[in-house]
């Protein structure tokens, strides 16, 4: 449905941040990407949604496949309306705007009034906490809700393919948990694709079908989610256990960068 075949991507024509990434997100699956800050995770979704042109960034090499077309050439915009959509890095809600006036702007695309109405309403079905304050500014909602928000203004419009950047950050356990588990009824109920960026390894590889992992711009590891959870490499620097599921201290977790095991 979605691939990306070996793709460089290069910042201000020098800098070099993506090194033949190879991915691929099926239909009606959650693909995740897993990785340190720095890694690229982000820069990859970009690569895909069209909005490294405004960060003076580009595809120098490769190609980005969805439903048999190129799309690495396309603007934003044009993207969006064949049905991708983002879910940035810290929720970015318009804050003067009410929670409903987010979900409206985010139905831009939209032929008609019809249609944004059953878009809201589908929002709604799913996050009944944005229905109780849909006339409140959403800059008043707390950062669980304003999650919720950016997810549902992605969702005004009618995405087939949501790139789901961080949506953990600075929340709660019990709200990432409520909101990853939203996600996985959207998936099955209305047949999405998600490719999630993410640094919380635990829940990512819970709800995902499918990981990758990626350091320094590349791909060093993937494979089914449940053979990456069993993946001791993955269980000591990510999950933080040892062979035996038991917690390591930071001081033998941080030695991890010397071993590197799977780059060998």
């Amino acid at each position: 449905m979605l691939t990306l075949n070996n793709i460089e991507v290069v910042y201000d024509g020098v800098i070099l941040v993506l090194r033949g990434v190879s991915v691929s997100v099926q239909e009606g699956t959650i693909t995740t990407v897993l990785g340190a800050n720095g890694a690229g995770k982000t820069t990859t979704l970009k690569a895909i949604s069209g909005v490294l042109r405004s960060e003076r960034g580009e595809v120098t090499k490769g190609s980005i496949d969805y439903d048999g077309r190129r799309i690495d050439g396309m603007r934003a915009f044009e993207v969006t309306k064949i049905g991708i959509a983002q879910v940035f890095e810290g929720r970015r809600v318009f804050e003067h705007l009410t929670t409903e006036e987010n979900l409206i702007a985010g139905g831009h695309i939209q032929p008609d009034n019809a249609k944004i109405r059953r878009g809201i309403e589908l929002v709604y079905t799913y996050f009944p906490r944005l229905r109780e304050r849909r006339r409140q500014q959403s800059g008043y909602l707390s950062g669980g809700e304003q999650q919720m928000l950016a997810i549902g203004r992605a969702l005004m419009s009618s995405p087939k393919v949501v790139l789901l950047d961080e949506p953990s950050l600075g929340l709660a356990p019990m709200l990432v948990e409520e909101i990853f588990g939203i996600v996985s009824r959207l998936v099955k109920q209305e047949k999405l694709s998600v490719l999630l960026v993410e640094q919380n390894a635990t829940m990512a590889l819970a709800v995902a079908d499918h990981g990758y992992v990626m350091e320094n711009g590349r791909i060093v590891l993937e494979g089914p989610a449940d053979k990456l959870r069993d993946n001791s490499d993955i269980k000591e620097f990510y999950l933080g256990l040892n062979e035996g599921g038991a917690r390591k201290s930071y001081r033998d977790t941080k030695h991890y960068k010397r071993r590197k095991r799977w780059l060998s």
